[in-house]
């Protein structure tokens, strides 16, 4: 794949003839008139590709908009499709998930072991209590219990809601208690970085606070000494031993859901200090999440796939766990830090395990790129042949780098947008399509998508907007859990008819959308979407300040970073020292990747005179540039 030609926005790189002919969409411009067409039939022929206790009765109900349903009437399980169905195929013996722990250790699963864990551990939780609609909190790192974890919930019918393991305190507390989650399901430590993460102490500290869980459960991972509550806590392996696990011959029957049954909860960030449960359900996201897996990633049988993101994000969910394991593939997990205990360490991983296709974050590439191209080089790379970025937009400096030395530009970049609320990919593109460095191409098959001004009329190519999606989408989110008033105003009020994704982007003159980042007050670190409320209430929840603000700044390897401005309360006095204790007093209360990378101490903030932070004004003050208009600015 070569840079053959340039246009007004930049080179773009196109399809070699042998690519074009092995992928599942040849031609993207056939496969994209046709679903435009008709989309609802488009997505109901993906279905038919799945397995269903019972057929749908109407595709999509658009009754009660924007409550959309798919696949009304029709009964599943997600799990049928992920492994039950595997087992009556050649693919029980295939490898269904190879992992690699950070101090080196392997383990395997085929399709047959990797279900015989599940039904065993859906066993353990319906011998604890858990049923149909309960939900189920899984804090724990990259290790295989995660995924087993999340496969067992989502058997028995119980909704799982999977908190992110670098989450401290104060987000697993938050958490827990919106889901009213009875039970809790996490690991002694994680290895990071050649270091413990000691999740169940964060655990047994943020239960303190909580009243809903009755039982704990503990996978021993680092194997370090742990407090084990008499009567809540219970090791994961004890339980496995035990007969409850093996109930009918290590078997479990897959509850049989309808499609609209919740699957999971998943907490997104917002502009208030509640993060937002976020639901997804059986039906509709697993025809979202395998159809654009396949398509967009060209699944072969033979390929073996490595997401590199963690199950406690929605790239997680998806690419990680659910969609490859509906299409059969091999999934590789590693548990670690990319660059330990060397910046070859993910190569070494692709050489060693024959990966032919890679997904990470443009924040991950940054990173590597700070080590030159000599410790991607020490590694034969040969097996890839297709790559993917996910999480924010890419800059085209880092593209081609990854293209480059990666990819030995010979391998397509999937730049894929989505989000949390998605589910599933909607702006990407496949790899027979010309690709452009720094653009997420156009929308997936099926969905239209637009950008708009603040009255919600189209702008010109080339002029930046608000991006919006036109079209219902099978993944998409179906509320807020406990709060659809939220779900409404958030999503759907702005532009009736149109979901808001809450991002800026323009599109080009060739239909290519070029994503520039969050509205609203969203900070992306590494990918990774934070509340600005959510970081002001934790450092305000310190002593010494009175009122803070945060924004996020410009920075070469994470994409932002977090600065704060602090009001301190009367009689206490700045200093470095303090500055420092409110970095790591934010990286406890919701975890390290919220820790600002600088504190500043002022007088008073920039507000209106209805009392609204203006964030914006901080930024353009931090950067030195013009502040705007601020004719609201309070005197």
């Amino acid at each position: 794949m070569a840079d053959d030609r340039s246009t007004a926005d930049g080179e773009v790189y196109l399809p070699t003839p042998e690519i074009v002919s092995a992928a599942h969409v040849p031609d993207w411009e056939a496969l994209s008139a046709e679903a435009d067409a008709n989309y609802v039939k488009f997505w109901e022929d993906r279905a038919r590709e799945l397995a269903w206790h019972a057929p749908w009765q109407q595709v999509l109900d658009q009754s009660n908009k924007p409550f959309y349903k798919w696949f009304v009437g029709a009964r599943t399980n997600i799990v049928h499709n992920a492994l039950d169905r595997h087992q009556k195929t050649w693919r029980r013996n295939k490898l269904a998930l190879i992992w690699e722990g950070e101090p080196g250790d392997l383990r395997t699963f085929s399709y047959h072991a990797l279900h015989r864990e599940v039904c065993q551990f859906a066993n353990v939780l319906k011998s604890m209590g858990a049923r149909k609609g309960d939900r189920i909190t899984i804090y724990m790192g990259r290790i295989p219990e995660i995924v087993i974890a999340m496969l067992a919930c989502a058997k028995i019918g119980a909704i799982h809601s999977v908190i992110y393991g670098g989450f401290s305190v104060e987000a697993l507390h938050g958490r827990i208690e919106d889901s009213q989650s009875k039970l809790l399901l996490t690991a002694d430590g994680g290895w990071l970085n050649g270091k413990i993460v000691r999740l169940k102490s964060i655990v047994d500290e943020a239960l303190q606070r909580c009243g809903c869980v009755e039982h704990v459960v503990v996978v021993k991972r680092t194997g370090h000494e742990v407090v084990m509550e008499q009567g809540r806590d219970y090791w994961y392996h004890d339980l496995l031993g035990l007969p409850i696990a093996r109930t009918d011959g290590d078997r479990c029957e897959t509850e049989v859901m309808d499609a609209e049954d919740p699957l999971f909860i998943l907490y997104t960030s917002g502009t208030t200090g509640k993060p937002k449960a976020i639901v997804h359900t059986h039906g509709g996201y697993q025809v979202g999440v395998a159809t654009t897996m396949k398509y967009v990633f060209d699944i072969k049988e033979e390929d073996r796939w490595w997401c590199t993101a963690d199950p406690g994000w929605i790239t997680g969910h998806s690419y990680v766990v659910y969609a490859p394991l509906i299409l059969g593939t091999t999934s590789f997990m590693y548990e670690g830090a990319a660059t330990f205990p060397y910046p070859d360490r993910w190569w070494k991983m692709v050489e060693r395990y024959g990966i032919n296709i890679f997904y990470t974050a443009p924040t991950a590439i940054r990173g590597l790129m700070r080590f030159g191209e000599a410790w991607v080089n020490r590694r034969d790379l040969s097996c890839l042949r297709l790559l993917g970025t996910v999480g924010e937009p890419i800059n085209p400096e880092a593209w081609r780098w990854y293209h480059r030395t990666v990819g030995k530009q010979r391998c397509p970049v999937m730049d894929t947008w989505w989000q949390t609320e998605t589910g599933m990919f909607m702006i990407t593109p496949v790899p027979s399509a010309p690709l452009k460095p720094g653009s997420a191409g156009r929308p997936f098959f099926g969905q239209q998508a637009e950008v708009v001004d603040e009255s919600g009329k189209p702008v010109p190519d080339g002029e930046e907007g608000f991006l919006v999606l036109k079209r219902p989408w099978p993944a998409m989110l179906r509320t807020v859990y406990g709060d659809p008033d939220r779900y409404v105003q958030q999503y759907w009020s702005k532009y009736p008819g149109r979901y808001l994704t809450g991002d800026s982007a323009k599109r080009d003159k060739d239909g290519y959308f070029w994503v520039i980042g969050r509205v609203d007050d969203v900070i992306k670190v590494s990918g990774y979407r934070l509340g600005t409320a959510e970081i002001e209430s934790a450092l305000v929840s310190h002593p010494s300040v009175a009122e803070a603000a945060v924004i996020g700044l410009p920075d070469e390897i994470k994409g932002s970073v977090i600065h704060a401005f602090c009001i301190l309360k009367a009689g206490v006095a700045p200093s470095p020292e303090l500055a420092d204790t409110l970095k790591q007093h934010v990286g406890h209360e919701i975890g390290p990747i919220a820790r600002p990378a600088e504190v500043r101490f002022v007088e008073k903030l920039p507000k209106t005179r209805s009392g609204k932070i203006m964030r914006r004004v901080l930024k353009a003050r931090a950067q030195g540039m013009d502040e705007g208009d601020v004719s609201t600015l309070e005197e």
